[in-house]
């Protein structure tokens, strides 16, 4: 019998609902007394536990629930992925607008749409920090594309960087990769050139590769290009310093393809520039965006991540050749033929 019913097996007390079928508030059977049924549930076992009728079953936690962050990415976290898998470490640098954003933005909604010629979409641990950047190139008026595809970066933390994180899967054998990005704002670099300010710049130190993001229109124009080879060249010499023994492959990846061809003098030159600090580096041209119908958008990516992923290292010589000396002893029978 039900502490809410006279009649035996009813639990209208539990359920709610009348074993009769009847309305509770007028069935006959039902226990009236309020007063008689708050005294039964205090003689009850566990009544101080329990509380008053309709309060929380469990406590509080004495901490709040966290919930890991899906934006950027701090370098505790990229350090404890690298502690159970590969990870590929990219230090972008470059001046503001010259489209670091931009490039990190294409690359996502390329990959993530199977769009990306030879790679598509596995994982990744900072999607509303891809998704925020990428925000701006799906806003089109009428059919029109935005006058700017992404904002200007701004750091919450300026002393450290914050990375996007992508994982991917090459198309030929299956090989998974993990990318670390940093998305930083383009002062950092001009402070590094400029300053020679390094202290936020110690993660490249564990970079596989470096990225130096140049606005290919820079260098097309007439007045602006000379002056954009000598502050790549000052980069370079900047970054020659950072690093104690070898540098890591560095890619100088040209921006607005889709606006122009940078000329081949202007290569050349660009290449003597960084020569002079002991620096050498791969060109490569991308368009993260096209308003040119014979350049489709996200060109170069591909080309981009394969160059990043793949080493290039210069083979070592083991034999080295020399000419034979007459008073010097030689270790091999066939040297003493020479």
């Amino acid at each position: 019998m039900s502490t809410a019913c006279n009649l035996d097996g009813c639990t209208v007390g539990e359920t709610g609902r009348c074993a009769l079928e009847k309305d509770p508030a007028t069935c006959s059977n039902r226990v009236i007394d309020i007063n008689a049924l708050k005294a039964t549930l205090k003689d009850a076992p566990d009544a101080e536990d329990a509380g008053a009728v309709g309060t929380a079953v469990l406590d509080a936690p004495s901490e709040p629930p966290s919930f890991p962050s899906s934006a950027t990415l701090g370098s505790e976290v990229i350090d404890q992925m690298m502690a159970s898998r590969y990870v590929t470490v990219v230090g972008i640098l470059g001046d503001p607008n010259s489209g670091k954003t931009a490039c990190l933005a294409s690359l996502y909604l390329r990959v993530s749409r199977g769009l990306l010629e030879g790679w598509s979409f596995s994982d990744s641990r900072s999607l509303m920090g891809l998704e925020e950047i990428s925000r701006g190139a799906r806003r089109w008026n009428d059919g029109n594309p935005p006058e700017q595809m992404t904002v200007h970066t701004k750091m919450a933390d300026d002393r450290q960087p914050g990375f996007l994180h992508l994982r991917m899967k090459q198309d030929r054998g299956g090989r998974l990769i993990d990318l670390a990005l940093p998305d930083l704002p383009g002062e950092w670099t001009k402070d590094l050139v400029r300053t020679s300010r390094s202290d936020r710049f110690e993660f490249l130190k564990s970079a596989d590769v470096l990225w130096v993001m140049v606005d290919g229109r820079t260098l097309i124009d007439l007045q602006r290009r000379q002056g954009v080879v000598s502050r790549l060249g000052q980069l370079a010499g900047r970054l020659r310093a950072l690093f104690d023994d070898a540098m890591p492959q560095l890619l100088i990846v040209t921006t607005h393809l889709d606006e122009g061809v940078v000329p081949e003098p202007t290569l050349t030159k660009l290449h003597a520039e960084i020569g002079k600090h002991k620096v050498s580096a791969r060109v490569v041209s991308v368009a993260s965006f096209s308003a040119n119908p014979d350049i489709n958008p996200g060109h170069g990516l591909a080309a981009l991540v394969d160059a990043s992923v793949t080493p290039h290292s210069e083979p070592l010589q083991f034999w080295r050749s020399r000419a034979p000396q007459a008073d010097a002893r030689a270790f091999l029978s066939h040297r003493r033929s020479q």
